[in-house]
């Protein structure tokens, strides 16, 4: 049986980044989280917005700031300005104004590396009926194909995303549990796409229609005391949502809202997420994955030194039924749960409708490790979930000091195991009797299953 090793992870990024943080510092206050340092003030000259300390204030091609006009030419023109500047740019938002933009997309490569200084707030048009009509109503800001980008400040992103949630057509929304027909779209509030080296740093971000931030197809990500909060009910606005991105850092930051605090796509690999405050919210994801009968991969995860409070989920696993691939080599360390409904779970039976057919391929699940998982759960649920495939269990659970009481009452609930494979290497609360020991047949006679 192979053994999980707590230190996975090699990152290597650019510039100031460390492949290992400092050790965990207090978190920061969800509405008050680290400042950046603000940059010195540029000098004044209304005949060139840009000048030679390699500032680019938004005001000075023309943003007003006042929270009502349309900002965004000015935003485009600072971006492409500064993008073919032959130094390090800086451009400024200023602190004390309100800048409303429409949706846009920031385009790369640039000449060198940009820092994007937040330190006013930032806002959409306030809802879908004031979106333009040509714009896209799936995402609001994109940066695409950026080299070393810093996105920094002190400032606040509000996403105005009420308007949007109260769409008929919403989940948990509509006139006597009505639903329109038609498109029900909402933007993602950030979006990298095909980027790399990128650090988020200081930033405020509230109430984003839909994600939070979306990372696709990204590599070396650094993310550091940020804060994300929206209201527990806010359909599907994820923290950070990461697909097909790699060498990625998540580190002392606050997570409040409506859906995961960060769900981890396929083709993610190579993540470290350490001193996460996450709650309200459904936890941390790894998934769904597999849905379509796709195919997904995802590798080397580490989640460790964080707390989980009032959540419908903790750590946890999800597939869909007829997938292919592997989630292999993950660690859940050192987490602390408080009044969570699902601690700990695999679903690979995962379905938003109970209609979803019986299939018999599964995303492989294997070498996962949960140590050093301690606290409350909502006892509507059992504290610990392994429901894994029929056809392709999961193989190689560990369990290591694992201790769950129920927040009111008495009465621990047993743990649900359905084709797990794994073993304790400590006495579990409650204890675990339903781990099927050894590894599963279908893993050893089946070696062309190229899980990934």
């Amino acid at each position: 049986m192979r053994h999980h090793s707590k230190q996975r992870h090699s990152h290597h990024h650019k510039g100031s980044h460390k492949s290992q943080p400092p050790s965990p510092s207090p978190l920061p206050d969800p509405m008050v989280p680290e400042p950046s340092p603000e940059p010195a003030e540029p000098p004044h000259n209304d005949d060139n917005p840009t000048n030679s300390s390699g500032v680019f204030d938004v005001r000075k091609f023309g943003a007003a700031g006042d929270g009502m006009t349309d900002d965004t030419d000015a935003f485009k023109m600072a971006w492409d300005t500064a993008c073919q500047s032959d130094s390090t740019a800086l451009i400024l938002v200023p602190k004390g104004f309100s800048f409303m933009i429409q949706s846009a997309i920031f385009t790369g490569p640039c000449k060198s590396s940009l820092v994007f200084q937040v330190d006013g707030t930032v806002m959409p048009p306030d809802g879908p009926d004031s979106w333009p009509k040509n714009s896209s109503r799936r995402q609001w800001l994109v940066f695409y194909r950026i080299n070393e980008m810093v996105l920094q400040g002190g400032g606040l992103i509000d996403g105005r995303g009420q308007k949007w949630w109260d769409l008929p057509c919403k989940p948990h929304k509509g006139n006597n549990g009505s639903k329109m027909h038609g498109s029900c779209d909402s933007p993602i509030a950030i979006k990298f796409f095909m980027s790399s080296n990128l650090t988020v740093h200081g930033l405020r971000i509230k109430n984003s229609p839909q994600f939070h931030f979306r990372f696709d197809n990204c590599q070396n990500v650094h993310i550091e005391s940020i804060s994300i909060t929206a209201p527990a009910l806010s359909p599907n606005t994820d923290g950070i949502h990461i697909e097909n991105t790699n060498s990625v850092e998540i580190y002392n930051s606050v997570i409040s809202n409506g859906d995961d605090c960060v769900s981890i796509g396929s083709g993610c690999h190579d993540v470290d997420i350490r001193n996460i405050t996450c709650g309200p919210g459904h936890g941390i994801s790894i998934g769904s994955l597999g849905n379509h009968n796709s195919r997904a991969c995802v590798s080397n995860i580490t989640v460790r030194d964080s707390v989980i409070r009032a959540s419908n989920n903790g750590v946890r696993i999800k597939t869909w039924q007829g997938g292919s691939g592997a989630v292999s080599g993950v660690t859940f360390s050192n987490i602390h749960m408080d009044n969570v409904r699902n601690p700990i779970i695999i679903d690979q039976f995962y379905c938003l409708t109970k209609s979803c057919a019986n299939q018999t391929s599964a995303v492989f699940v294997s070498d996962i490790l949960y140590d050093n998982i301690k606290g409350t759960y909502d006892v509507r649920s059992p504290p610990m979930h392994f429901g894994c495939s029929d056809a392709v269990p999961c193989a190689n659970l560990t369990l290591s000091e694992v201790e769950l009481l129920p927040a009111v009452g008495d009465i621990v609930l047993d743990p649900f195991c359905w084709n797990a494979y794994g073993e304790l290497q400590t006495l579990t609360i409650p204890p675990v009797s339903c781990l099927l020991e050894g590894i599963p047949k279908s893993v050893l006679g089946n070696n062309d299953k190229a899980y990934c």
